[in-house]
């Protein structure tokens, strides 16, 4: 998923013999000029129009074998007057059921009972569809747009809905449906928690490549590592309340969010929705930067909900305490703290060669303590939860 809404709304599509009579699905990517234009190739990399070119290959053939489009809900968040919906339009085998697909997990964003556990293959043997039409009921309002050339959607739409879970209903043309839960947050709320998912609140191990992708594409996510600590140091900042929203922030793909949404649930972690990242080429490059990614969505909830003070969590393992200064320095009256899990030895060596962490991130690490937010560091949970104590951070 990108930064930036990848839709178009009232936009009707014509089928086309060469496809069997089905949709002409225009592949958009957000950060084109105008998404869903009547020539978006024109502004696409050559990586992505290579991309493009394979989807649709893959597409024409999954399709001719009777695969059909299924809708991927994944959980969002509001305001008052207005929801930021998330989704993804995907082709699945007919034999594969619902309680199979990737978006199986996005439930338990909400803190739904989980669902049964797969194994993280399956969040990934499936293929886009880009420009599919999709009706979006919320509340008592319909809207009507279009998913990415990624088959992703990542909209903001207007809202009637009061502060709280609700569920927005999703249609396609063909018939597909599902339902996306949104967590509309009151105004009155004056607290958040941002989490960062790798080597925070989950075991991966990230970057090491072999590593994650076994932990993401083969391990059973049962069997995946929570961090010792972090889900109850969660549950006392929050202390009891629900409408303190809670936003997992990663560079994971979101191929791999309805698995991550189940551990989380599984492990007793706050619900809260995901903002993830589409791995793969991009509109300008080969790849994304996951750090801008990171950067651009805390600036954006901070405008989104000015009244707002966030509780950051990471590690040392990569780049957050960076990320989380910069946002601190840009956005200070927006910070209430900055917590950092500190890995092992091994753990740094896995993460980026290094036993210990690197300058920069010391560095980072002292420039938001001299702009006067609280950057506490341990272990584990149990370690920050005796540091936020010692300091009295309450969320409250």
């Amino acid at each position: 998923m990108s930064d930036a809404p990848g839709h178009q709304a009232g936009r009707s599509a014509r089928p086309d013999p060469s496809t069997g009579g089905h949709e002409v699905l225009r592949a958009v990517r957000p950060g084109a000029a105008r998404p869903g234009s009547a020539n978006p190739a024109a502004h696409l990399h050559p990586a992505a129009r290579l991309e493009d070119a394979f989807d649709r290959r893959v597409a024409a053939v999954m399709r001719r074998r009777g695969w059909t489009l299924r809708i991927e809900p994944y959980a969002g968040y509001g305001g008052p007057g207005w929801v930021r919906v998330f989704a993804r339009t995907l082709l699945a085998a007919p034999e594969v059921g619902d309680e199979d697909l990737p978006g199986a997990g996005a439930a338990a964003q909400a803190g739904a009972p989980t669902a049964t556990a797969v194994r993280g293959w399956r969040s990934f043997a499936t293929a886009q569809v880009a420009g599919a039409e999709l009706e979006i009921r919320v509340g008592g309002r319909t809207h009507h747009v279009r998913t990415d050339r990624g088959g992703y959607l990542d909209v903001r739409l207007e809202s009637d809905l009061e502060p709280g879970w609700h569920d927005v209903g999703l249609r396609s043309t063909s018939g597909a449906e599902a339902s996306a839960p949104v967590h509309v947050i009151s105004p009155d709320v004056r607290w958040g928690l941002v989490s960062d998912v790798d080597d925070t609140v989950v075991v991966t191990r990230l970057p090491r490549m072999f590593v994650a992708a076994w932990n993401t594409l083969v391990r059973h996510e049962n069997a995946r590592e929570p961090v010792p600590g972090m889900a109850g140091l969660y549950a006392r900042l929050l202390g009891g309340r629900t409408d303190i929203p809670v936003v997992y922030l990663s560079t994971g793909a979101w191929n791999a969010a309805p698995a991550v949404g189940r551990f989380l649930r599984r492990f007793g972690y706050p619900a809260g929705p995901m903002l993830l990242t589409d791995w793969g080429p991009t509109n300008t490059g080969w790849f994304r930067s996951g750090r801008e990614h990171k950067l651009s969505q805390l600036r954006r909830l901070m405008d989104e909900f000015p009244q707002i003070r966030w509780v950051l969590v990471g590690d040392d393992g990569q780049h957050d305490p960076q990320i989380y200064a910069s946002a601190a320095a840009h956005r200070p009256a927006h910070v209430r703290a900055v917590l950092i899990r500190q890995l092992t030895f091994a753990e740094h060596v896995l993460a980026h060669g290094l036993p210990a962490p690197a300058p920069e991130t010391v560095r980072a690490e002292h420039r938001a303590v001299h702009d006067g937010i609280a950057v506490l560091q341990g272990a584990d949970g149990y370690e920050l939860l005796r540091a936020v104590q010692a300091a009295g951070i309450v969320l409250d």
